[in-house]
């Protein structure tokens, strides 16, 4: 019960990001928001994070665990996709949006509310291998006709975010210490980055209709977000035997929804923008009403929670 209502305070700032745009329309300014986010706000969150703990093995098998779930799932949707769709765009959108979670707006903060503090730099780290694989894996898919993997490459490296992330782990190699008042301010302004992605979480869902575009593709892709994703994740955590506390986190962090993201790439690659909209809506929808039995296979696997 614990764990639901941490959910549903949570999801109390998305509800007050929803609410501010259907009443305030376009005098509330996402992309001043998201700019503000990206450019500012979440470095500050990436950085705190990543100097939480010790740099130790399981901090750095947790991201490399996560990247071989999401790439093993992509080898097999890569070959699953031509047999369900006929339509390449349905293909890149099945391929790549169904692997891109919301590690940033939703995974940080489920994480503090389920396991804690001690959960930051986990979702951290895990969140930094989930922004790598959007702006190279995720925008070739989309983009595969008019982008090479290379212009991809070249694209991520303009996001302040990983720098940030390379800093962090490099003060936390050198055992550097924070100044206490200097750590206060970093505190208050990664607790603003998770209050303003969830607010921004709820800007942009305002903007999505209720239609569902693409039955079959809003359909297959949840099902692989939701489900597919974390089962794959349980069967390589526990080959790894990770700790139940980390692997906990790992598998919230693969069932989160889909990412806002996946709409600002597919609109910017001109892929079915308002069809990834429908996914991402039914995706948030379906992890509301799944979420109280997602945490009980978490705890029978791993004990946690």
């Amino acid at each position: 019960m614990e764990a639901l209502l941490s959910i549903l305070v949570i999801y109390s700032f998305i509800v007050i990001g929803f609410i501010s745009k259907k009443i305030f329309k376009e005098e509330i300014d996402e992309k001043s928001f998201i700019l503000l986010s990206i450019y500012f706000i979440q470095p500050i969150l990436t950085f705190w994070g990543l100097t939480r703990t010790k740099i130790d093995f399981n901090l750095l098998l947790t991201p490399f665990v996560y990247f071989i779930v999401v790439t093993s799932t992509l080898l097999f949707l890569i070959f699953l996709a031509p047999i369900l769709f006929k339509n390449t765009k349905d293909r890149s959108i099945f391929t790549s949006t169904g692997l891109i979670g919301n590690t940033g707006n939703l995974a940080i903060p489920l994480g503090i509310a389920l396991f804690g503090m001690a959960s930051v730099p986990y979702t951290s780290i895990i969140n930094i291998t989930n922004i790598f694989f959007i702006y190279t894996i995720g925008i070739y898919l989309l983009a595969k006709e008019k982008y090479t993997l290379k212009q991809s490459l070249l694209s991520m490296i303009k996001i302040p975010i990983l720098w940030f992330a390379v800093f962090a782990l490099l003060f936390n190699y050198f055992d550097l210490t924070i100044h206490p008042q200097v750590d206060k301010a970093l505190e208050m302004g990664s607790y603003t980055a998770i209050v303003l992605q969830l607010m921004i979480f709820g800007i942009y869902l305002a903007k999505v209709g209720f239609r569902i575009q693409n039955f079959k593709l809003t359909f297959f892709t949840t099902l692989v977000k939701l489900f597919l994703l974390p089962a794959v994740g349980i069967s390589v955590a526990l080959v790894f035997n990770l700790e139940p506390f980390i692997a906990g986190i790992l598998i919230i962090s693969l069932a989160t929804p889909l990412a806002v993201n996946n709409v600002n790439l597919a609109a910017l690659y001109d892929c079915k923008p308002l069809d990834v909209t429908s996914v991402v809506l039914f995706s948030t929808i379906t992890f509301l009403l799944c979420f109280y039995f997602l945490l009980q296979v978490i705890h029978h696997f791993f004990g946690v929670l």
